[in-house]
């Protein structure tokens, strides 16, 4: 079981907040981007953004997600792989302790409890839903590991941004040229009218449909 650790923050990448989940996805493509299935369980939809804190649990079981509230730097998301639907990884006390120590969020291949109070609280929680039945707390599982989240490998320290639109994980190493892109694309289009857009954008459908054969 690898640890990563109690210190550190989001450093110099906390520009990621800013970015919208879709330019990102325009960035990287498909391959970043979590399924539909991961999804705001309240909203609309809390943005969320920082370094992954990486967390398997095993089936039916939450003790590394529990464990992991009180290792995961402030800032963190804490990304959770666990492989089940049947048991709630996580409930309100374990959102509020994680939102007290300064964690940002979960991010969760599976399903937790009391979502009023998670709610209530403003915890921004993506999962694939909700269920009453708390999880086990016997099996060892893993901290910091790469793990595997709404079909995207995950790695410690990978930059995850979340909102309404999806969830998007940016690898570490290309964090930079990954927000010096997307920062373009933004400046981009701030600066074009909708009909220089709708322009372009009918152009280049008009062009597509030649290139497949399709005439009027």
């Amino acid at each position: 079981m690898s640890d990563v650790g109690e210190s550190g923050e989001s450093g110099e990448f906390g520009e990621f907040g800013e970015v919208p989940s879709t330019t990102l996805a325009e960035v990287l493509g498909g391959a970043q981007v979590m399924d539909a299935g991961i999804r705001p369980l309240w909203g609309p939809g809390p943005r969320l953004a920082g370094p992954a804190y990486t967390v398997r649990c095993v089936p039916g079981d939450n003790l590394m997600l529990h464990a992991a509230i009180y290792r995961a730097a402030p800032g963190s998301v804490v990304v959770v792989e666990s492989g089940d639907l049947e048991y709630a990884l996580a409930g309100g006390n374990v959102c509020a302790v994680a939102q007290r120590r300064g964690i940002a969020g979960f991010v969760v291949d599976g399903v937790i409890r009391d979502l009023g109070e998670v709610r209530a609280a403003g915890f921004p929680v993506y999962a694939r839903g909700i269920v009453p039945v708390p999880g086990t707390k016997k099996g060892l599982g893993s901290l910091g590991e790469e793990v595997r989240c709404g079909g995207v490998g995950v790695r410690a320290g990978d930059l995850v941004v979340a909102d309404e639109e999806g969830v998007v994980v940016t690898p570490a190493a290309r964090a930079a040229e990954v927000l010096r892109t997307a920062r373009e694309r933004l400046a981009a289009e701030e600066t074009q009218s909708l009909d220089d857009w709708e322009a372009r954008h009918r152009a280049k459908v008009e062009e597509a449909l030649r290139a497949v054969g399709y005439t009027d």
